[in-house]
């Protein structure tokens, strides 16, 4: 998933897709989040009952255009092919009713030199996938050279996602249920509400809406690669989608020639409490970074001042309700919730952006000037996904209460990480039960590469290591920065560089590599080795 303070590219679904405030590891401002979200993408693949062919049988996937951009976002590349491969709906029941996946492609570029394929996933959950294989050559937001000479890069909608099928659901009641609820009867409706909305996502959409977890996601994968007719897959895992190429080495150790994970998630299935300290942790972690940055650049709007106490003095006027939305020239009489500044920080310190997050904090302590809040409403795959994936329920009101304290009262310069406990309140009351996690089928495993940020608030460190310790060889190397999604854009060159070289060679960092933002960049030879 990707975040930026600026519309950066090309296609209308990820343009809609960078617009969603909070998917796992976004941040977007507002102004593009109107107009992003504005835009939609034609969906053609549905699940329906035509048979398939046997799971694990070779299918061919009939390439052609690919389908064209909602103005003024540009076309595909001329490169690319779209297609779909058929799979069925429940992968316990392999005979019963199926669907499509929608599937791009660009071919290698120099087949002398074709590795094979690589297949990547943009994280979410919920963000279409076949861009990345449309635009691989786009100068913005593609592939370097090195990579398109090599691979067929190869990008697929997720089941549930774009063209693979549209998730629908009640919109309207989604609207109106509660996320930070008050108190013991106000989480009981949230509850009720939550289960309503996933029953009408079954009514309007089908028993697809059971089935969208990373383990079918990885098995559709599967799938792919044996339409492709590609005996091992290279797989490029951002955030979310980290989860999905763990999910593929379980199950298909013998199909991985190459796994690179950017900014991971954590593996080993933490519950709410876990999921929310470490998240909370990281995001009070920002705030600190914030701090330093200030203490040293002469252009932070709080230079001079203690960044940590006037974050908490925010939170003390937003509980005693004195604080509101500040204006061109003066208050306003909008008062501003200590769930929204909670948001904010989420949000800001989601990707390094230091001087507009200080800009912003001081204009909410002097009252003068303009806070861009972001449009934080859940995207409703979310639900779909993370709920089967992990176990986020609570038993109570009392417990929900209790771990937010726990959170306030160890992490008070940030409360808690909105986007962790937008995922755990999202889970209360799914009528879907969590998934089992499938067990490590035998196989020799490649070399695994991690990247993560130090600092980051969406996919935590803590998270990342655990990921690298999955695997047999795995090497996990750190960005020592506030950051997330590394690959493309970040602060430095060298994740990606590593990432690229990795995918090209199989070798990794050594263990314990920590990148710097202000290191150089390898020279051009040393990359193309």
């Amino acid at each position: 998933m990707k975040h930026s303070h600026q519309l950066s590219r090309t296609s209308a679904s990820r343009a809609a897709a960078l617009a969603k405030g909070r998917s796992v590891g976004i941040t977007a401002a507002s102004a593009v989040a109107v107009l992003a979200t504005s835009l939609l993408v034609p969906q053609h693949a549905s699940a329906g009952p035509k048979p398939a062919p046997k799971a694990g049988s070779a299918q061919t996937i009939h390439w052609g255009a690919c389908p064209k951009a909602d103005p003024p976002y540009p076309n595909p590349s001329k490169r690319a092919e779209c297609g779909t491969v058929r799979v069925p709906v429940d992968w316990a029941n392999p005979d019963g009713p199926t669907m499509k996946i929608a599937v791009a492609r660009q071919k290698a570029t120099d087949p002398s030199q074709r590795i094979g394929v690589l297949l990547s996933n943009p994280g979410g959950p919920g963000t279409p996938g076949v861009d990345d294989a449309s635009y691989a050559d786009s100068p913005n937001d593609g592939y370097p050279k090195s990579i398109r000479e090599r691979f067929d890069i190869i990008g697929f909608d997720p089941r549930g996602i774009g063209r693979s099928g549209e998730l629908r659901c009640d919109d309207q009641l989604a609207a109106k249920i509660p996320t930070r609820p008050k108190n013991a009867a106000e989480f009981q409706r949230m509850r009720e509400m939550n289960k309503r909305l996933g029953e009408s996502c079954r009514q309007r959409t089908g028993p697809l809406v059971d089935h969208m977890d990373s383990e079918s996601v990885a098995r559709d994968m599967d799938v792919i690669r044996a339409a492709l007719g590609e005996r091992k897959i290279s797989f490029l895992g951002h955030s979310y989608g980290t989860l999905i190429g763990r999910r593929y080495a379980s199950l298909y150790p013998h199909h991985l020639r190459a796994l690179a994970l950017d900014s991971a998630m954590d593996p080993a299935r933490p519950d709410a409490k876990r999921f929310l300290m470490e998240g909370t942790a990281a995001a009070d972690d920002a705030v600190q970074q914030l701090a330093n940055w200030c203490s040293k650049e002469a252009s932070c709007a709080l230079k001079g001042k203690d960044v940590k106490a006037v974050v908490r003095q925010l939170f003390t006027r937003a509980d005693n309700a004195t604080l509101v939305d500040p204006g061109p020239h003066g208050p306003t009489r909008k008062k501003v919730t200590a769930d929204q500044l909670a948001g904010f920080l989420t949000s800001y310190l989601n990707k390094w952006n230091p001087q507009t997050t200080a800009e912003q904090l001081a204009a909410l302590r002097s009252g003068k000037g303009k806070v861009s809040w972001i449009d934080d409403t859940p995207e409703l795959a979310w639900r779909s996904v993370i709920c089967r994936d992990f176990d986020f329920r609570l038993r109570d009101y009392a417990d929900y209460r209790a771990l937010l304290q726990q959170a306030e009262s160890a992490h008070p310069q940030a409360r808690y990480n909105a986007q962790a406990l937008d995922m755990i309140v999202g889970c209360q009351g799914w009528p879907t039960a969590p998934k089992p996690q499938p067990a490590q089928n035998k196989g020799p495993l490649p070399p695994v590469l991690v990247v993560n940020a130090k600092h980051d608030s969406a996919t935590p460190l803590a998270g990342a290591q655990r990921m690298a310790r999955a695997f047999p060889d795995g090497k996990l190397a750190v960005l020592n920065a506030v950051d997330h999604w590394l690959y493309r854009h970040c602060q430095s060159p060298l994740p990606q560089q590593a990432i690229d070289t990795y995918l090209r060679t199989l070798k990794t960092p050594h263990a314990g590599t920590v990148y710097e933002p202000s290191q150089p960049a390898q020279p051009q030879a040393e990359r193309n080795r």
